[in-house]
């Protein structure tokens, strides 16, 4: 991906320089009411992709953050998630040793139960 990269940014590079060669002319650019620039039209293309390379990496930056944050967050939800349900499965496992020992006293219930029914009959 590195060697991708290298070929795409040098093949913009040689674009940019042989514009340039060709381009000396002096340009003017009105920035504002009364504020203008006169200069060769390469440097202000120059100048304007690296005002665009600038804008587009504050951007990212801010992209960057703002998913940074959003994990952050995700990942403090999931924690209370996971805090919860790790309280779920201990209550879970109180009631079923709760179960266990009633589970015996109730059969011996009922096994006392049908021999009572059966001296009744």
């Amino acid at each position: 991906m590195r060697q991708l990269n290298f070929v795409v940014i040098f093949v913009i590079c040689l674009a940019l320089v042989l514009f340039g060669i060709e381009n000396t002319e002096p340009a003017v650019i009105h920035i504002v009411r009364g504020v203008e620039i006169e200069a060769p039209l390469s440097i202000e293309l120059i100048m304007a992709m690296g005002v665009g390379a600038v804008l587009a990496w504050v951007f990212s930056v801010w992209v960057q953050l703002q998913g940074f944050f959003s994990v952050n967050k995700q990942m403090q939800q999931r924690e209370v998630r996971i805090q919860q349900l790790e309280e779920d499965v201990e209550r879970y496992r109180v009631e079923l040793e709760e179960q266990k020992l009633m589970l015996p006293a109730s059969k011996a219930a009922q096994e006392e139960g049908d021999n009572t029914e059966a001296f009744v009959q």
